[in-house]
């Protein structure tokens, strides 16, 4: 598994029109807080777990990854909110045999702050890439 930060990931997903983003967090997530935009493919939707379980299922997330992607050769970026969920879901991936994963590093929202708050210090948001709220 390769680790880009949001910008890095994002000029890369540009280089390579081929490559997928797929966000991994859960579907109230992406719809409340935001998700990525602006990429030449749109962006997979493709959750580690659900609410309320909260169960993460890898069987399933790769089988869903790998019919969304049409196969197991195309680049593929995992995005979460902080950049934790998707170092288990890319594990899940390479186990199966995805040839190139990458993680990005500090998700969409970025890392916890002194106050306990997002989007301060890094991530998709704070690093001012393109995204949309429903």
């Amino acid at each position: 598994m390769k680790n880009l930060t949001p910008r890095q990931a994002f000029d890369a997903m540009h280089a390579n029109p081929n490559a997928v983003l797929v966000d991994v967090r859960m579907e109230i997530e992406t719809l409340y807080v935001g998700r990525p935009a602006g990429l030449p493919h749109p962006v997979v939707h493709v959750s580690w777990y659900e609410y309320p379980a909260f169960e993460t299922d890898p069987a399933a997330f790769v089988r869903q990854v790998e019919s969304e992607l049409g196969g197991k050769d195309r680049p593929v970026f995992l995005i979460c909110r902080s950049g934790q969920r998707t170092v288990d879901a890319a594990k899940a991936l390479e186990a199966a045999g995805f040839t190139d994963v990458t993680n990005i590093l500090h998700g969409f929202e970025g890392s916890l702050d002194e106050n306990f708050h997002r989007s301060r210090l890094n991530g998709w948001r704070f690093d001012g890439l393109p995204w949309e709220q429903m």
